[in-house]
């Protein structure tokens, strides 16, 4: 159970008070790196909290709630000069530290200590800005260390919108059942569903879940590139609350997929999938993003569509199979983290 503290809950929260405590000290992906530049502040939500992102000269990025103090302007709508962010309504001037350093219409005042922005903890890594929103004790990022492997190519897809609740998402990326029927104009093989058993094995920070089958992982029109009766295995690695890694070991190397997916709000995500392998390090990266776009749309067709919207978290009010081992793990360890029935409701 992660520990909560008393907080004040964005406007508009979507989110039960206890389940935006139970999620807000977890990390999540906000921006692409590249989206955060010294020219530009950037705005985004997370949990409902409306965030400004903005980077100095010397790389250093700044997350903080996205509020001008002196008369609630967004500064996500303002700019940056000098390393300072310039609010647009007034000019207030915030610096790297996010402490007024400046009231044009009075620089000669004295400027009151209240005048600094909430800020939050900030970590740059596999191509994306990661922030939390409640800092309770050290916990670890999602773990891709291929993506720093000089042996490996990164591909940085464009993220996805998705307008549903990240525990479904996760839950469908998860899923291992579905290959036959959702991606069956992608890689899914029509008649090969069957599901073998697979192991869970519990973890700290989540689970993972080794599965192994003869479905074949390339694409339609390119499954000859496998050996005869090659066995294809496929290791999920998941973070709670949101983020999970693939791994699937190809004939002659490793891919590695991170979904990892940041909740807006409680119903709507925005997914960023760094991916990174190194086989077929020649091979057009377009089609590496084709085929990944392909197979998340794919995806994003039916969990848009799925009822109820939020992730049951107790059991009973779905009905379960053997090959469903993830998920129903994922909704049990969900739940120790606090998350009630309500969650996301």
């Amino acid at each position: 159970m992660v520990a909560t503290q008393e907080v004040t809950l964005p406007r508009n929260c979507t989110f039960s008070p206890t389940d935006w405590q139970a999620l807000a000290p977890f990390w999540y992906p906000v921006a692409f790196s590249h989206e955060i530049t010294p020219e530009k502040p950037y705005g985004t939500r997370l949990l409902d909290e409306r965030l400004v992102i903005y980077r100095v000269s010397d790389g250093t990025i700044v997350v903080a709630r996205d509020l001008c103090l002196h008369r609630g302007a967004p500064l996500s709508l303002g700019w940056i000069e000098n390393d300072r962010l310039v609010c647009p309504y007034h000019g207030v001037q915030y610096d790297r530290s996010a402490k007024c350093v400046c009231i044009p219409a009075q620089p000669e005042a004295t400027i009151p200590a209240r005048l600094k922005l909430q800020t939050y903890p900030v970590i740059e890594r596999y191509g994306l800005v990661w922030t939390r929103l409640i800092d309770n004790g050290s916990l670890p990022l999602p773990d891709m260390s291929e993506w720093d492997d000089p042996d490996y190519i990164q591909v940085l897809p464009p993220s996805v919108d998705i307008n549903a609740a990240a525990g479904r998402q996760v839950e469908g990326f998860l899923d291992v059942s579905h290959f036959a029927f959702i991606h069956a104009k992608s890689f899914g093989e029509g008649d090969n569903p069957e599901v073998p058993d697979y192991p869970v094995e519990q973890t700290a920070n989540g689970f993972r879940a080794d599965y192994v089958s003869s479905v074949s992982n390339y694409a339609h029109g390119m499954k000859h590139l496998a050996p005869p009766d090659f066995s294809w295995r496929r290791l999920f690695e998941v973070w709670l609350p949101f983020t999970a890694k693939l791994t699937v070991f190809f004939p002659h190397g490793q891919l590695h997929v991170l979904n990892a997916a940041s909740p807006v709000s409680a119903r709507k995500t925005r997914l960023f999938v760094p991916i990174c392998r190194n086989f077929d390090k020649d091979a057009p990266l377009q089609d590496t993003l084709d085929f990944n776009d392909q197979v998340f749309y794919e995806d994003k067709e039916i969990v848009e569509e799925q009822w109820p919207e939020d992730l049951p978290i107790n059991l009973a009010d779905e009905v379960h199979i053997a090959g469903d081992k993830s998920s129903i793990t994922f909704r049990k360890r969900l739940a120790k983290l606090g998350l009630g029935r309500s969650f996301t409701a």
